[in-house]
């Protein structure tokens, strides 16, 4: 930015000089002039500086010159032309600035179409407050310091949003930026097409600056290009130099499958204009530019007149039709004899005049805001096959893709919804953007060592043949998202026995291509490198020695049977006090009465059997009632005894609750707390949750977490959640999880910015996740983990009638048998 500030400066400067000391006087440009006769009121005189040598210079020429003719035409009134020619070079185009003013005597100018032009000629035109119009696009700031200077042309920055959502449609991650070496790529698109791709999570992996002037440097940046990984360059040139970068880069078979090529409006705005031989050499390219609707009488009387007018002009081109540089400078040109028609004002007058035109012009409508036409917000996308080119749709800022640009168009974000597009070789599948580097057989992928359980990351090294070997559970996740990949990925582990913010750090340098492991998601890595979609979950989980609570409800009474088994207790007992008083009625005067009594007396007598052997009044005196009473005795010492030790386990046995209940008891009283070493945890533990930094010690396996717990050397210890499930498992009555989990993004693979085999990964994880591969992996890890704490508590069991369906069919089937003989002895 400094740079093209003191070159701006330099420019001003010798822009002054021009104007103090060039000479007065200067031959006419006679060929430019229109004669105008005594009877023709005269307008006034407006100069053009124009490149003659390029195409736009010579389609702006014959464009305000059509202009002239019209406005003499509509008016019968003469408005002199003045021309001059810059040769692209801004020094000329000062001069050019001077001669017309001092010389000329113009009262506005048109046509300085780059940055470096506009400039100097923009000094000029404020100092002698002549209004210049130009075709570059400007920064804010320009109109302060030169308040003269109108940009004739609409922004053309919105193109580098039409750019990105290509990009984006097409899921591409990395851009190439290849540009040409001069202040209006670094001060004018550039910065904007940086700021559009980020927006789409697109990075620019690469700009490329190249000279006009020095073929052999082109043909030797394509070459460092095509040996990179990246496979999608935006090119912003010149229109020469555009034809120069893709003869080159066909000859380099870098037109050729895999690779993409998008231009912006300063090439495909002249794309008409190249001819068939030069555009076979860019079959495939993506090109943005400006559009006009290209409908009505005046667009179609233009059209004729250009053509015939250039070519006779131009003879040496090979396409005379008009471009939308032509439309605008036609539009510039009446918009300043649209305000000279209103009298004889120049100066600030003339500037204010210009400023407050509105017309329906051939390029749209004019209607300047803030020395500004509003920038553009459609453009047409083209589509280069075979030996010319085909309009392949529109892209509107804030709607999208179509099809159309008419009011009842559809519009989409993708633009893969406006059909087939022809790409370099010629093939119908989309390119994927990238590549391996052809200088590297393998990618680098590191694999961060040090995690508190082996079951997820594993390296172990061989002396002998100095070789590594990697396996765990995120090693495999890895792997197995690899086999998903839709082509082979030719990669080698190698193991990072650094932190994991040092692993982040190396990828974002790209030391690495990529690396596997449990490497949690944090936004502070997030800033630096980019993630694929988590593997597993790494939420921080507080654990803490558990400690024993004893269960003293007002209903555990109930708790020994279960509710079937307590039906079945009362049911068996009360049919054998009815089979018993059926059998002793008769010989026992006390089993008579009434009903009620009777009723009550053989359910006093069904339960009484439960606790003593003894019956209501005489002992029994059916041998039959002696039978199954012996019976229904041995089943009911054998429930009652299980009821009992049953119950008094339950009274007894101890329940697990935590010892701290949450961070806020930890932090109030000071106590210390451990974390894992190389885990994330120390700095969320400082930074979210604020616990203080002396008050926290690092561990690197279980045992040394386990062994302070016990010693209560730390209250309590923060792990990441896949080790803390597998911690709990190791010691399942020792510790116990407390409090909420605390989420954070979960573990990841780790990719440089912009990493083009990202979206890929993410769909083969997707793939692994989907086919149960994934589960399968982490059940694995869980399975081979066992508890080794000695002690252990049992569950609480309720006793239900499975334990006793043979005592309750043995004491049920006999009282049976007891009352069918009893039956069948007093028939």
């Amino acid at each position: 930015m400094e740079s093209s500030v003191a070159h701006l400066r330099v420019l001003s400067l010798l822009a002054m000089a021009v104007l103090l000391f060039s000479h007065q006087g200067g031959a006419a440009n006679s060929d430019a002039e229109m004669e105008v006769t005594e009877t023709n009121q005269v307008l006034g005189t407006v100069g053009a500086i124009l490149d003659y040598s390029s195409r736009i210079g010579k389609e702006q020429k014959v464009a305000v010159e059509i202009a002239v003719e019209d406005v003499f035409f509509h008016t019968n009134q003469s408005l002199i032309l003045q021309l001059e020619d810059s040769h692209g070079d801004p020094i000329q185009a000062a001069r050019a600035a001077t001669q017309l003013i001092n010389a000329k005597d113009v009262e506005a100018i048109l046509g300085p179409r780059t940055w470096e032009e506009a400039s100097t000629v923009a000094e000029i035109g404020s100092h002698s407050r002549t209004p210049v119009l130009s075709f570059a696009d400007l920064a804010p700031w320009t109109t302060m310091k030169w308040p003269f200077l109108i940009q004739a042309s609409p922004s053309q920055y919105a193109q580098t949003k039409a750019v990105a959502s290509i990009v984006q449609s097409w899921g591409w991650r990395r851009v190439v930026v290849i540009y040409e070496d001069n202040d209006s790529s670094a001060n004018g698109v550039i910065p904007h097409l940086h700021q559009s791709l980020l927006e789409v999570d697109a990075q620019i992996s690469q700009f490329v600056a190249v000279s006009p002037f020095a073929s052999s440097s082109l043909y030797e940046e394509l070459g460092k290009l095509k040996r990179g990984q990246c496979r999608v360059f935006v090119v912003h040139t010149s229109l020469p130099l555009a034809i120069q970068l893709f003869e080159n880069a066909k000859k380099m078979e870098m037109m050729e499958k895999g690779y993409v090529w998008i231009t912006t409006g300063a090439i495909t705005s002249l794309v008409h204009a190249i001819n068939s031989t030069v555009i076979s050499s860019m079959r495939g390219v993506l090109g943005v530019t400006s559009f006009s609707q290209e409908t009505g009488a005046s667009f179609h009387d233009f059209y004729a007149r250009f053509v015939r007018k250039f070519r006779l002009e131009n003879p040496e081109e090979n396409n005379y039709e008009p471009g939308i540089l032509a439309l605008q400078a036609y539009d510039a040109t009446m918009a300043v004899a649209k305000a000279m028609a209103e009298g004889n004002i120049e100066g600030q007058a003339l500037l204010e005049k210009i400023l407050l035109s509105d017309f329906d012009g051939l390029s749209g409508r004019i209607l300047f805001t803030g020395h500004k036409l509003p920038p553009a917000s459609s453009f047409q996308i083209i589509n280069v096959i075979g030996k010319g080119y085909r309009e392949h749709g529109f892209w509107s800022d804030g709607l999208g893709f179509s099809e159309t640009i008419d009011k009842g168009a559809k519009y989409n974000n993708s633009m893969e919804n406006l059909g087939h597009v022809y790409w370099p070789g010629g093939l119908p599948s989309t390119p994927k953007g990238w590549t391996r580097p052809t200088n590297s057989n393998k990618l680098r992928i590191a694999v961060g060592n040090g995690t508190m359980f082996n079951l997820f990351v594993t390296i172990t090294h061989d002396p002998v043949t100095d070789n590594y070997t990697f396996s765990g559970f995120s090693v495999e996740a890895f792997r197995a998202t690899v086999e998903k990949l839709p082509y082979d990925l030719s990669y080698e582990l190698i193991p990072f026995m650094g932190t994991f913010d040092d692993l982040v750090e190396q990828v974002h340098l790209k030391k690495f291509d990529a690396a596997a492991g449990s490497t949690a998601i944090t936004a502070k890595r997030y800033k630096k490198v980019d993630f694929s979609l988590p593997h597993t979950d790494a939420s921080l989980v507080m654990i803490v020695p558990a400690q024993s609570h004893t269960n003293n409800k007002a209903m555990l009474f109930l708790k020994p049977f279960t509710t079937s088994m307590w039906v079945l207790t009362v049911v068996t007992s009360l049919y054998n006090g009815l089979v018993i008083w059926i059998l002793e009625r008769e010989g026992d005067p006390e089993l008579r009465g009434s009903v009620i009594r009777q009723v009550g007396t053989l359910i006093w007598m069904a339960f009484a059997m439960l606790f003593s052997r003894s019956q209501p009044g005489e002992k029994l005196r059916s041998k039959l009632s002696k039978m199954a009473t012996l019976v229904w005795l041995f089943v009911a010492m054998v429930v009652l005894q299980s009821y009992t030790a049953n119950l008094s386990s339950m009274l007894t046995v101890t329940r697990m609750e935590p010892t701290v209940a949450d961070i806020e008891t930890l932090k109030y009283n000071g106590a210390m707390i451990g974390f894992g070493n190389k885990s994330f945890a120390k700095s969320y533990l400082t930074e979210v949750l604020k616990f203080n930094p002396n008050c926290m010690k690092n561990y690197s396996s279980p045992e040394g977490f386990a062994l302070a717990l016990r010693s209560k050397e730390i209250a309590a210890a923060f792990i990441e959640a896949p080790w803390a499930k597998l911690f709990l498992d190791r010691y399942c009555n020792s510790f116990i999880a407390a409090g909420p989990k605390y989420r954070v993004g979960g573990y990841a693979f780790v990719f440089p910015k912009g990493s083009p085999i990202l979206s890929d990964m993410n769909v083969a994880l997707m793939q692994v996740i989907d086919s149960g591969r994934l589960r399968e992996l982490e059940n694995n890890a869980a399975e081979s983990e066992s508890c080794i704490d000695v002690d252990s508590n049992d569950q609480d069991v309720s006793l239900s009638p499975s334990s006793f369906w043979v005592l309750f069919m043995l004491t049920g089937g006999t009282s049976t048998i007891a009352l069918v003989m009893y039956i069948s002895m007093n028939v």
